[in-house]
């Protein structure tokens, strides 16, 4: 006879993977209607969130803070550009390199931007210090799973 006990890990609610996963998708839903009133999507609201931090970084130090590859990222910055958000250029100190800065457009998407966060924040049904504390406690995760997968 199978062991359904609390001593049997097989069970889908109690992956906390399955957690992780399931409430990425339940986060989705509640940003895509945000996002479409700004003409982005999720992984470019992402990217702009990093250049408005900190404008004009090479494509290799957005990646490293999304934890993406280039190959997945550079078509993300193409179509940023191509709705005039952002401006790639190579890096006149390195040919190699590719450089994303902000154009008037996407600096000015930054102030409609600014209503998101509270609206996820409210949406989650959390206070801010259990937000927090929540947010510290996935990114310590995070680090020590991406420590465990070199």
């Amino acid at each position: 006879m199978e062991n359904t006990s609390e001593q049997d890990f097989l069970q889908l609610e109690k992956f906390l993977c399955f957690s992780v996963y399931s409430a990425t998708h339940a986060f989705n839903r509640i940003y895509k209607p945000l996002l479409d009133e700004l003409g982005l999507t999720y992984p470019q609201y992402l990217v702009m969130v990093t250049l408005w931090q900190e404008d004009d970084q090479s494509v290799s130090s957005i990646g490293e803070k999304m934890y993406l590859e280039s190959s997945t990222l550079t078509p993300l910055l193409k179509r940023l550009e191509a709705s005039d958000l952002v401006m790639r250029r190579r890096d006149p100190k390195d040919e190699r390199s590719v450089r994303i800065s902000l154009t008037e457009a996407g600096k000015k998407l930054r102030e409609k931007a600014r209503e998101v966060p509270p609206c996820i924040l409210e949406a989650t049904g959390l206070d801010l210090e259990t937000a927090k504390r929540l947010n510290h406690d996935l990114q310590a995760m995070r680090d020590t799973l991406a420590a465990g997968a070199k």
